[in-house]
């Protein structure tokens, strides 16, 4: 059975201070993406702020949101009018003291189909993820849509082969990677090459599209410690590990892309790497280390 072909889209769009002008930013992309035909659209991670993670300060969590607050409604009138499926990421406020990077699926009747929670949290200079976000508790979740089956996972989770597998093996057709990556004044080293290339990876592996975006932008520290200066450069890369499209390196872009999802199951079953799994000899990477 032919499951045809999706265009997708995904904003790339430098933050501000100001939460409202980051909301219109993010509406006024998903339009421009809608209008390019996209029926699947992918906001970037923590969207609606700067990335206030770079240092250490309680009130950011004052700017936490419950899965049904604000941000979200304004994406469930946004994708119900359009008629597209809406990826929307949020800092999410479950209880007093418990905040989690999450990520709504909304389905193109505006309802919310569920929510992924960031599962590898970071901790390292400029990316104080630790003291905000509770590690994501949500399963992997392949997400049946009106326009697509697909899996999220959130920045620091696409560095890790396990979750993007887990996703496959459920049945998803390609994943969305909403991001948030960048230099710094520790490690001015481009490592955007690198990025790309253990995404395409996965892709490669599991032989499905992988739809990664990220934003753009210099973003300086509250307190004047340093700052982050985000790639940009949103891209899709096919079963095959080609890429489909590339994005804007530091500048603001729409990143639009057409998958053939038959493309899927040809690779799949040209490739067997499903197939050729031994899964009866893995229990050893259960294991924080081996020691021989």
């Amino acid at each position: 059975m032919s499951k045809g072909k999706l265009t997708i889209g995904m904003t790339q769009f430098t933050c501000v201070s100001d939460t409202e002008a980051n909301i219109k930013k993010a509406e006024e992309q998903i339009r421009a993406l809608a209008a390019k035909g996209a029926k699947a659209i992918c906001t970037q991670e923590l969207f609606n702020s700067l990335y206030f993670a770079q240092i250490h300060d309680r009130n950011e969590c004052l700017r936490a949101e419950p899965v049904d607050g604000p941000t979200n409604k304004r994406m469930q009138s946004l994708a119900k009018e359009l008629d597209v499926v809406i990826v929307s990421c949020f800092f999410e406020y479950a209880i007093d003291g418990v905040y989690y990077n999450s990520a709504a699926v909304i389905d193109a009747n505006g309802k919310i189909l569920g929510v992924y929670r960031k599962h590898h949290i970071p901790d390292s200079p400029h990316y104080n993820e630790k003291y905000y976000f509770t590690p994501g508790d949500s399963p992997y979740t392949v997400w049946k849509t009106k326009y697509g089956k697909f899996g999220v996972l959130i920045c620091w989770d696409q560095w890790f082969p396990e979750p993007t597998r887990i996703l496959a093996l459920k049945g998803a057709d390609f994943i969305f990677y909403p991001s948030a990556i960048g230099t710094d004044p520790d490690n001015q080293e481009d490592v955007s090459q690198t990025w790309v290339d253990a995404i395409r990876g996965h892709g490669i592996h599991n032989t499905f599209y992988v739809c990664v975006c990220n934003r753009t932008g210099r973003e300086d520290a509250t307190d004047g410690s340093g700052y982050l200066d985000f790639y940009g450069r949103g891209f899709v890369s096919d079963p095959w590990g080609n890429m489909v499209t590339e994005g804007a390196m530091y500048k603001e872009d729409l990143i639009v892309a057409e998958l053939d999802l038959d493309e899927v199951r040809r690779a799949r079953d040209i490739l067997r790497l499903l197939r050729d799994r031994r899964v009866d000899s893995y229990q050893e990477i259960l294991k924080p280390s081996i020691s021989e």
